[in-house]
C-alpha cells in the first residue's frame, strides 16, 4: 500500500479523528469514507492508484480505531456522521473535495454531497463537494422503499435488527465484534482479504468502546427496518418527493452483493441525473477490495 501520513486532527464537531494522507495537498482532494466494520485501509488499492494526481484522505470515523468513540448512541446520527466530514476538511484546509464511500461510507456519502453540492441541504456546505463516488451503498429514498415493498432486501436487512438489538450487548461484551458477526452476517467474504489486512481487522474488533461505536452507527440510524412478517407503511420521507443529487456521481455496484441486491440502483436515473452506473460481476459486496482493478477503471473513467 501505498504509504499514507497519519494526522491526528481535533475536529471542530467536538472528536478527536485519525486521518491518512497521501499525495500532493495542491492536488484535487478525494475524501474516502470506509464502512462497517473496517478502517481507512479499505480504499488501500484505490488511495495507491490516484495519490499521484490527488491528494487523497482517508478517516477513521467516528467510532473506529483510534478516533474518538463516544457510547451514546445519540453521538453517531446522520448529521453527526456527516458534520464531521466536512470539519475534516476545514482541519485539513481544503475547501472543495470529491467524496467517495463505500457500504456506511457510502450512506454518509450520499449525505455530505446532498449537504455540499451547489445549492444543498445546507448553506454552510453548499458548493463544496464537486463529484460523489458510491460503491455498494444504496441511495437513502431507494433503500428506505425497498425495505418496505422489496422482501428480499427486507431479509437480507434483518441483520440490523439484531445489531439494534441490546439483548446482544452481553455477547459483544464476551466475545467481541466478532461473536456477533459470526451469528448474524452470512454475505462477507473473509477468504478474499489478504490475512494481513484481517488480521488487522480482528485486532480492531477486541476494542468493546469501538464495537459499541459501531454498532451505534445502526442504533442512531433513522431507517426503519421491519420484521419480516411486518405490515409495514413508508415513513414519510420516502413517501413523496426527495431532493435530486445534481452533481456527476459515479455509481459502482458489485452485482453478487448479498446484503444489498441490484434493486438499490433501479430508477437511480430519477434522483441522481448526472449518474454513472459501473456494475461488476462475479463480486460481493467488498468490491473496492474485491474487485479493486475494476474499482480503479470505473474511477479512472469518471474521473477524467
Amino acid at each position: 500500500m501505498t504509504e499514507l501520513s497519519h494526522r491526528r486532527l481535533s475536529l471542530s464537531t467536538g472528536i478527536e479523528m485519525d486521518a491518512y494522507t497521501a499525495g500532493d495537498p495542491s492536488n484535487p482532494a478525494i475524501i474516502f469514507l470506509h464502512g462497517f466494520p473496517e478502517s481507512h485501509r479499505t480504499w488501500r488499492h484505490q488511495i495507491g492508484a490516484f495519490s499521484d494526481r490527488f491528494y487523497c484522505i482517508a478517516p477513521d470515523q467516528r467510532g473506529y480505531r483510534g478516533t474518538s468513540k463516544p457510547q451514546d448512541v445519540d453521538a453517531y446520527t446522520a448529521d453527526k456522521l456527516t458534520a464531521d466530514i466536512f470539519a475534516l476538511a476545514d482541519a485539513l484546509e481544503v475547501q472543495n473535495f470529491i467524496i467517495a464511500g463505500h457500504d456506511w461510507g457510502g450512506a454518509i456519502a450520499w449525505s455530505v454531497a446532498l449537504n455540499g453540492q451547489a445549492g444543498g441541504f445546507n448553506p454552510a456546505w453548499a458548493g463544496r463537494v464537486t463529484r460523489a463516488i458510491i460503491a455498494n451503498a444504496p441511495h437513502p429514498y431507494l433503500f428506505q422503499r425497498l425495505m418496505i415493498t422489496d422482501m428480499t432486501q427486507r431479509a437480507a436487512s434483518q441483520y440490523i435488527r439484531a445489531f439494534r438489538d441490546p439483548a446482544n450487548d452481553a455477547l459483544v461484551r464476551e466475545k467481541g465484534l466478532t461473536g456477533l458477526l459470526l451469528e448474524t452476517i452470512k454475505w462477507d467474504k473473509p477468504s478474499a482479504m489478504e490475512p494481513s489486512e484481517r488480521a488487522a481487522l480482528l485486532a480492531d474488533w477486541e476494542d468493546r468502546d469501538a464495537c459499541f461505536g459501531m454498532l451505534n452507527w445502526y442504533r442512531a440510524s433513522a431507517l426503519y427496518v421491519p420484521a419480516m412478517d411486518e405490515d409495514a407503511e413508508l415513513p414519510a420521507f420516502a413517501a413523496g418527493a426527495f431532493p435530486q443529487l445534481t452533481i456527476p456521481t459515479l455509481v459502482v455496484w458489485a452485482m453478487d452483493d448479498l446484503a444489498l441486491p441490484a434493486s438499490n440502483i433501479e430508477g437511480i436515473e430519477k434522483l441522481v441525473p448526472a449518474v454513472e452506473i459501473e456494475p461488476v460481476y462475479d463480486c460481493g459486496h467488498f468490491v473496492i477490495w474485491e474487485k479493486p482493478e475494476a474499482v480503479n477503471a470505473a474511477m479512472e473513467r469518471f474521473l477524467a
